[in-house]
């Protein structure tokens, strides 16, 4: 993978690709408070102790074989000659947004509670949502696009929320949960941009510290900026040191547009890692990512896809797109790491469509290592 040219890092002002779409962004109301101050340490530490054995502390995965392919990509070799790979994929519900959901719904007033919440997803979020929604008691309404993927949508159903399904993307479908909203009294439930849901995601990287207090660099996938936000704002606050560095597809880069921009930016997503795939990043989100976060590389399609592969052959772990896009950056040399740095990627989410596995992963298109240690 050596010698393949970088994607865009730290911030760079490029127009975007896409369309502008419809203004999904009027479910949140602007911070009325500085979002860097709002979500403090105090504020993730609290969410911490809500959910401590109520989700899963996942495990620290090592693999020497992409720690090799990093320092081939990169001709810089990782402390011990190891990548250290966070397993949220392995968390309830299949991703971290378990974090999120519940961190949310308890922070909910009873009357909201009792009313129902509705949420938009491409797939995770409403899952997470759904199980949380479930464990309290909470009727759910999951809105998802209609090319979204099967599995996640009878997931949802499957955790007993009413599933509409709406709109060609998630833009469009954020204009179907409004209405739903309004028509029925309910609580919105952001996906990502929410100062609740920021703070249950801040409680991974508490975790990352905890199990690598050494840590150099923190690689995170970015849809809409939550799971960024969080991790980067718990693990900068306790080590300010550690620099954190987002990954985006090419065909899905709200967050940098936004941080480039200064401020969220409307986008068509186009990216086969569909959980990644936010119309816009967050008002909560962007002044968090632009104050915490290092700086943002692109990958793309072809990359995730290879990632994946290396991730079942190599590492033994099915991942999701979304889930692999951190690992796709590394494995092609777009983290700027230095040499000798501890670097732990997060591996988000393991939903992946089985049916749909097959025609992703195909024929290797390049010669490509068969299985081995991981």
């Amino acid at each position: 993978m050596a010698g393949r040219r970088r994607r865009a890092c730290r911030w760079v002002d490029h127009e975007p690709a896409q369309a502008a779409i419809l203004d999904s962004m009027a479910f949140v109301p602007p911070p009325t408070a500085d979002p860097v101050a709002v979500v403090d340490l105090a504020r993730i530490e609290a969410a911490r102790r809500e959910l401590r054995g109520r989700v899963h502390e996942t495990p620290i995965l090592t693999s020497t074989s992409a720690a090799e392919a990093a320092a081939t990509a990169t001709g810089r070799r990782l402390a011990e000659g190891r990548l250290l790979a966070k397993a949220e994929h392995l968390q309830k519900t299949g991703s971290f947004k378990a974090r999120a959901a519940l961190a949310k719904l308890t922070a909910l007033p009873d009357a909201a509670r009792r009313a129902g919440i509705v949420t938009v997803t491409a797939g995770n979020a409403g899952q997470a949502y759904a199980w949380a929604a479930r464990a309290a008691g909470v009727p759910a309404t999951i809105v998802m696009p209609l090319g979204a993927v099967p599995a996640k949508v009878e997931a949802c159903r499957g955790y007993g929320a009413e599933v509409v399904l709406a709109g060609r993307h998630v833009g469009e479908t954020f204009e179907v949960a409004e209405r739903i909203q309004r028509e029925r009294g309910l609580t919105f439930c952001h996906p990502f941009d929410d100062p609740d849901v920021i703070a249950g995601n801040g409680s991974l990287g508490l975790e990352i510290l905890e199990a690598v207090p050494d840590l150099d660099v923190l690689v995170v996938p970015v849809g809409g900026g939550g799971l960024i936000s969080g991790v980067a704002a718990a693990v900068r606050q306790r080590a300010p040191e550690v620099r954190v560095f987002g990954v985006e597809p090419e065909g899905s880069n709200a967050v940098a547009l936004a941080v480039a921009a200064g401020r969220p930016v409307e986008i068509v997503p186009r990216s086969i890692a569909d959980g990644l795939g936010a119309p816009h990043a967050g008002v909560w989100t962007t002044p968090l990512v632009g104050h915490y976060v290092e700086g943002v590389v692109l990958v793309d399609d072809g990359e995730i896809v290879a990632a994946l592969r290396f991730a079942l052959e190599r590492l033994k772990q099915v991942l999701e797109p979304a889930g692999a896009a951190g690992l796709a950056a590394l494995l092609t040399g777009r983290v700027p790491y230095r040499d000798g740095d501890r670097v732990v990627v997060v591996l988000s989410g393991g939903n992946v469509d089985l049916a749909a596995l097959g025609r992703l992963l195909g024929p290797p298109t390049e010669a490509e290592p068969d299985g081995g240690e991981a």
